[in-house]
């Protein structure tokens, strides 16, 4: 079990609780139910074109009125229940989650659901003011979306004209509160960032937090996804080894999504997410909630099953407890891997938009 100053790394926690039948909780490829990230609004103060793009996500988008958005005793209720049945961190998104007012409430009420860790992924420019009340709550981790240092770059894809100079006030707010190490999160763009990466590296090596390189993926059907876009992670990891001579790193735990590696001279790690070129459905225990109660069982669902509609018409959490296994149960969700063999006309499929699901 890893521990960051005080805080337990719930990545390494046990993945072998028993649902209420006694057996454990696999789906159909036996991938156990460990993880469930919720989205607590679909509103987001970023426009970036991987994600909410400005032509689609204009001043006259309809985003959900508060009374279709989960309350916070309706996703503390789930988180409960999904708790009972192995789930062990919770991962708090949105759109950009501290848009949501008084966050830190529903951080103290997941808190203290036993055995369980919750995490934040944010974009950091609200973060500076919140950072505190959030760690006082039992907010376990924070990771940090940062697609590039340079700041003519960095505004660009965030096309907002967000400066870097907030999100780094942001991160360094946190690490005072004492939410470190954080991780850095950046989608990777061949021809829009891709000539930054290296830079962002440099930036934080020798500290504590740990960067993130993500592969773009063709999540939702808005985000202009091209595979020439794409570049791959063994590319970017030649191109930081040769400035920074790297090393691969054995997991922390079986299904985590980043590829580590460290800097030979003991600087630190960086880590390479490659949903696109080398797709990891197999060790998947992801689950996702959107803002207005679907359960989705892939980050490229096409449909959900609807659970606000059953928190408020007074099914019961026995009820709700074997909903939520007999989806997990019935999941045989492998996108990646089908995208890759190219065995089916996946593109044309409509899929949920990542500012509701959360990513």
């Amino acid at each position: 079990m890893t521990v960051h100053d005080g805080h337990v790394d719930s990545d390494d926690l046990g993945r072998n609780d028993l649902d209420s039948g006694g057996e454990a909780l696999t789906d159909q490829f036996g991938r156990p139910l460990h993880d469930l990230r919720i989205s607590v609004t679909d509103r987001c103060n970023f426009r970036c074109q991987y994600c909410m793009p400005k032509e689609v996500f204009g001043p006259d988008f309809a985003f959900l009125p508060r009374n279709e958005i989960l309350s916070f005793e309706e996703i503390a209720r789930v988180a409960r229940i999904a708790a009972d049945l192995g789930v062990r961190k919770f991962r708090l998104t949105g759109g950009e989650p501290l848009l949501r007012a008084e966050l830190p409430k529903l951080v103290e009420m997941l808190s203290e659901i036993p055995g369980t860790e919750t995490a934040l992924t944010t974009n950091a420019t609200l973060l500076a003011s919140q950072a505190e009340a959030l760690a006082a709550a039992g907010l376990g981790r924070v990771t940090v979306s940062l697609d590039s240092i340079d700041d003519a770059v960095f505004r660009a894809m965030n096309d907002m004209d967000f400066p870097v100079a907030m999100v780094l006030k942001g991160i360094e707010a946190a690490t005072a509160a004492g939410l470190g190490p954080i991780k850095i999160n950046a989608v990777v763009r061949r021809g829009v960032n891709d000539h930054t990466l290296v830079d962002l590296a440099r930036h934080f090596r020798g500290s504590e937090h740990i960067v993130r390189f993500i592969e773009f993926m063709d999540v939702g059907a808005t985000n202009g996804w091209r595979l020439d876009e794409v570049m791959p992670a063994s590319e970017l990891v030649e191109l930081i080894d040769a400035e920074f001579p790297l090393e691969p790193v054995d997991p922390n735990y079986e299904g985590e999504v980043a590829k580590r590696y460290r800097y030979r001279d003991g600087a630190g790690e960086i880590g390479f997410i490659t949903s696109v070129t080398q797709p990891f459905c197999g060790s998947c225990s992801r689950a996702r909630i959107s803002a207005e109660g679907q359960l989705y069982t892939c980050l490229f669902a096409t449909a959900g099953s609807d659970l606000r509609s059953r928190l408020r018409d007074g099914t019961s959490d026995e009820e709700l407890t074997a909903l939520l296994a007999g989806v997990w149960r019935d999941r045989s969700d492998r996108y990646s891997e089908l995208r890759s063999e190219a065995t089916d006309d996946l593109e044309a499929r409509p899929r949920v938009e990542m500012s509701y699901i959360g990513g």
